[in-house]
């Protein structure tokens, strides 16, 4: 069985508050699709999760924690026709922000590392194929 990386953010006396790195990975990600020209995040190069129909929020993001700070890299992929520089900036800001705030958590660095350039019509196309596949492993 996996081990789950933890991290301490409060000894409140009678115990500890424990964040897993993956939730924290998970709030990354959500906050991260939620900036405008964010057309998915991706684990690697083929490995594109969409907004739509996606299992594993912390899909493209890494995590790393120590004394009460966080580093964090999120891969992206940016909507064509977006300026690159402004979407990166506001998914720093916005992760930043969501991560500090649900979490306690003093947030160093967000590294934004940009893998792909996407046109909804490709988004979708990718959505709806893996969709149908998913479907036929149901059945």
């Amino acid at each position: 069985m996996a081990e789950i990386k933890n991290t301490v953010v409060k000894d409140i006396g009678k115990g500890q508050i424990q964040i897993a790195d993956d939730v924290i990975a998970v709030i990354a990600g959500t906050a991260s699709l939620e900036v405008d020209g964010v057309a998915g995040m991706s684990g690697n190069l083929g490995d594109i999760v969409g907004k739509l129909g996606y299992r594993n929020m912390s899909k493209g993001v890494k995590v790393e924690v120590s004394d009460g700070s966080a580093r964090l890299e999120i891969s992206v992929v940016v909507k064509f026709g977006y300026k690159i520089q402004e979407v990166s900036a506001n998914v720093q800001k916005r992760v930043k922000t969501a991560v500090e705030m649900m979490t306690g958590l003093s947030v160093d660095e967000v590294n934004v590392l940009v893998v792909n350039v996407s046109n909804e019509k490709e988004l979708k196309d990718k959505e709806k194929a893996e969709a149908t596949h998913r479907i036929a492993d149901n059945e």
